[in-house]
This record gives C-alpha cells, structure tokens and sequence, in this order.
C-alpha cells in the first residue's frame, strides 16, 4: 500500500510500524545460590533501587536454576528504560567448582605456600569442560591452564599426568 503525503512525490509505507529498541538503562551481576532467590538482601537491596519487580525476578531465577540446586551461579541482569528486565546465567566460579570437587570449604589463608587439597587431572578437565563457555579461551587446554592456575592460588594441589 503506498501513500502519496502533502501532494509531494516521497513514498511512505502507512503498513509498516517500527518497533522502538528498548534501551539497557542498568547492568547488574549478581552470584546467588541456585533455586534459592528471595526479595530479601542481598537480592532485594541491590535490585529494588533499580525499580523492577523483586518476585517477578525471583521465580523466573528460581525456575530457570532449580536443577542446580546447591551451586552459586553469577547471574547477569539487564534492566531496560521501561523497568522490564532480561538476565544471563552463568556457569559457577572455578574457585566454588574447585572447592566443590575438592570437598573443602574454604582454599589456603598463604596461598600457593600451603596445599590444602589435591585435584586430579580428570576433575581438572571436567572443571575447564563446565568453564569454557565463560571463558576467555578457545580450547580445553587453555581453560585447564586457568583452571590450575585459580586452583594453585587457592592451595589446591593438581595431580597432571607424566608420559
């Protein structure tokens, strides 16, 4: 359908409508346990300043991670200029992965200086498999290479395999 305005030559389409691009007013990152958001802090305070609905979030965040109950995922929000909201999950830190297949609680007070714990190759690798996603790496090497090192720094020993 074409339209002639003011008696001019222009062309304009009357049954096309332009869908206004929401704008991201806010980013915000978040860690909060798996299944397990709630309005209250840490949630509820750094959120409710940002206006969008605190349950709202909550149930999409608790249904969207109810099959990783346990884990602490870092969640990425963003909050758009009509208050709406769209966020990314992420995978879980590789020092809470560390600590999880290593079953301790917290990594060395000295660091590297102290060996609190041992990790196998193979739990390396299954680490740097969940990682890599997230990762600033293209191959399974490198993510392990980081992987070791976050491990060492937390004074988490790696068993690696001698040819």
């Amino acid at each position: 359908m074409e339209c002639y305005q003011n008696h001019s030559r222009k062309r304009v389409r009357k049954d096309v409508f332009f869908v206004a691009k929401k704008e991201v007013v806010k980013k915000i990152k978040l860690q909060i346990p798996a299944g397990k958001a709630t309005p209250a802090p840490p949630v509820g305070t750094v959120l409710g300043p940002a206006g969008i609905n605190l349950q709202e979030f909550c149930t999409k965040y608790n249904d969207a991670t109810k099959d990783k109950m346990g884990d602490i995922l870092p969640v990425e929000i963003s909050i758009y200029d009509d208050r709406s909201f769209d966020f990314v999950i992420k995978t879980p830190p590789a020092a809470f992965l560390i600590k999880k297949y290593a079953k301790i609680n917290k990594g060395s007070t000295k660091g590297s200086n102290e060996t609190v714990a041992t990790l196998t190759d193979a739990q390396v690798t299954e680490i740097a498999e969940t990682k890599l996603p997230d990762l600033n790496c293209y191959d399974l090497e490198a993510a392990k290479k980081t992987v070791i090192g976050t491990a060492k720094n937390m004074g988490v020993a790696v068993e690696t395999k001698e040819n």
